[in-house]
């Protein structure tokens, strides 16, 4: 179990404080924080001090994530729910992906907000950072009470839905490449400090941002929003956009964190380091390219799994860019432009009519 020390201090400098005098200690502590001795890892700021800031990039994206607030029951689901009940309105193919694509998100988020509380928020000695980690822990939770509200709403099996991470291989692939990365993060044992340790959370920030919210969410996020470009299941496909817009977030920030830790420890970046990455970004598109094969083993939507194998190559590489790699897959092209849009946060507009989604909290949306 984590004390209050684990929790709440950060770690104490690895050389200085063994050797330091009672009195040098005591002044340390209590001297006030400056900015440029915060760090994204094994800092020695008062970690519970939130200014001033260094990394002003982060509260912004925090106060952006407050401003984009809102909730899934102020979605009107009930064309939704005629549609689905009507057995002419979705084809087969179409019910398929629905159902497979939450199956994956339903527990997808829930290991996002675990990976970030019990782990990451833990290690990050930036409380700027930390701030937006609890934004973000939080809309984790609204996206699987999206899916929850869609899957209640549709009257779907539960035991069916819920269980699919365990019993639909497609999905648990992804999970079971996953797992590992939040163990390391949330073992009690694991400390930075090393070059081991903090190359090891850095693949983990690297796999979460890049490989999970950066990859492995874009084939079912497409898919629903092109349902919802062609009238159907609108309301599920309303809240994916807003779910599609957190996650774009969330991607940048880590991309951000990831690139703040390599420059404060440029040591890290070894081109072994770099290449075991490259190996890991290749089997997320191969794993995500295997569960657009299973939801749609036939083309549906003016979409196929070709066209997926492509629009993948295309993210990783944008992903590998972002944070300092070359492109794996020279000349790939985006398929599915649209949702270059969707993905545009000051664009971003509602799909199937004209009213522009740029809510700024959930109490002023309108769903008239």
């Amino acid at each position: 179990m984590l004390s209050f020390e684990d929790t709440f201090s950060s770690p104490a400098p690895q050389a200085a404080m063994p050797g330091m005098k009672p009195l040098a200690a005591v002044a340390a502590a209590t001297a006030r924080v400056r900015a440029e001795d915060k760090r994204i890892i094994n800092g020695t700021a008062d970690v519970n001090q939130l200014v001033p800031f260094k990394y002003k990039w982060a509260w912004d994206k925090y106060l952006s994530g407050c401003a984009n607030h809102w909730m899934p029951q102020e979605i009107n689901m009930s064309r939704d729910i005629a549609q689905w009940k009507d057995p002419d309105a979705l084809t087969e193919d179409e019910r398929r992906i629905v159902k497979r694509n939450l199956g994956f998100f339903v527990t997808a988020d829930s290991l996002a907000a675990n990976n970030i509380v019990l782990g990451t928020y833990r290690h990050i000695t930036a409380p700027e950072c930390r701030q937006y980690l609890l934004r973000q822990a939080f809309e984790e939770a609204i996206h699987t009470h999206a899916y929850q509200y869609i899957v209640e709403s549709l009257g779907l099996d539960e035991g069916e839905i819920f269980n699919a991470y365990h019993e639909v291989q497609s999905i648990r692939d992804k999970d079971e490449f996953l797992i590992p990365f939040i163990e390391t993060l949330t073992n009690s044992e694991f400390k930075t400090g090393t070059p081991e340790n903090d190359r090891n959370l850095l693949k983990s920030l690297i796999v979460f941002a890049c490989i999970m919210e950066g990859l492995f969410f874009y084939v079912g996020f497409a898919q629903i929003l092109a349902l919802g470009r062609q009238n159907k299941m609108t309301g599920a496909a309303e809240q994916y956009q807003y779910i599609l817009r957190d996650e774009s977030m969330h991607c940048n920030f880590g991309i951000d964190v990831i690139n703040t830790i390599k420059l404060e420890n440029p040591h890290l970046w070894t081109p072994e380091f770099r290449e075991e990455i490259r190996v890991l970004m290749q089997k997320g598109v191969e794993l995500e390219y295997r569960y657009a094969e299973d939801t749609m083993p036939r083309g549906v939507l003016g979409l196929n799994a070709s066209m997926f194998k492509e629009y993948l190559r295309f993210i990783a590489n944008r992903r590998c860019q972002q944070i300092g790699l070359d492109e794996l897959y020279p000349n790939s092209s985006n398929p599915f432009p649209w949702m270059s849009e969707m993905i545009d946060l000051k664009k971003e507009k509602n799909f199937f009519e004209t009213r522009v989604t740029e809510y700024q909290t959930g109490g002023a949306l309108s769903w008239d």
